[in-house]
């Protein structure tokens, strides 16, 4: 019998793995095709570590051109993924197989019908975070696993391409990157960005009557760090990204 390749190799939160990552990361502008491949397979292979995932049906919020679409077919899930950017949904040419157009805080699926729902860094482009993460409990099996991840916006790369000077404020960040490159940002702050906190995910995560909250962590960090997250103020900062893991009522 041939081996499942994502499955294969069990999440291990490793300071190596981090390191990988990271070194990823620095290539995303050259290499966005490697960059975003390396991402969608550790990401699958992240929530598997909660979550059986062949036969599963997963929608993933935010799928944009399909990396994760691959990532999560070879684990062996049913796929069906939405993105209201166009342009992110092209961007390796015509839309992927089962992705539509569609909005995180309006889902056109039914409610409790998908065993995973899925989001990755999306969380911070939407101006009601809470409503998303409301959709994405609604759509999901009791029972079943809502899995989402956001960048902070104290974190480092909280203003993505105009970080680091978000620290200052974000519409000052977005001004000033417009004067230095004469454009404006892809990510515009209060358009497409917007300061979402972990204090504030953890929150609503811990209160909401629509599921139960199972974790909490940084994504990206090595296991000996997770402690991060419990420390208020440091977990802003020092979190890079957060993930939720739910399991629905």
């Amino acid at each position: 019998m041939v081996g499942n390749p994502v499955l294969d190799r069990p999440h291990r939160a490793t300071l190596g793995r981090s390191v990988t990552l990271f070194r990823t990361f620095l290539t995303e502008q050259t290499d966005p095709d490697g960059f975003y491949s390396a991402l969608a397979a550790d990401s699958v292979r992240q929530l598997a570590a909660h979550t059986p995932l062949t036969g599963r049906t997963v929608l993933d919020v935010g799928g944009g051109p399909g990396y994760f679409s691959d990532a999560f077919r070879a684990a062996g899930a049913v796929y069906l993924g939405l993105d209201p950017d166009v342009g992110e949904l092209s961007a390796r040419g015509e839309p992927g197989e089962n992705m539509i157009r569609a909005s995180g805080t309006e889902l056109p699926v039914r409610s409790g019908s998908v065993d995973v729902c899925y989001s990755s860094n999306v969380l911070e482009h939407v101006s009601r975070p809470w409503v998303m993460l409301d959709e994405m409990c609604r759509v999901t099996k009791p029972g079943g696993t809502v899995f989402a991840s956001f960048t902070p916006w104290y974190s480092p790369w909280g203003g993505h391409e105009t970080a680091p000077w978000h620290f200052l404020g974000g519409h000052y960040a977005r001004q000033r990157y417009a004067r230095k490159l004469g454009r404006q940002p892809k990510n515009k702050f209060g358009e497409s960005l917007f300061p979402v906190s972990v204090g504030a995910a953890l929150r609503w995560a811990k209160t909401t009557p629509l599921a139960d909250l199972v974790a909490g962590y940084p994504r990206y960090h090595p296991s000996w760090a997770m402690w991060i997250v419990r420390v208020p103020g440091l977990r802003e900062i020092a979190s890079w990204n957060l993930v939720l893991v739910l399991r629905r009522r």
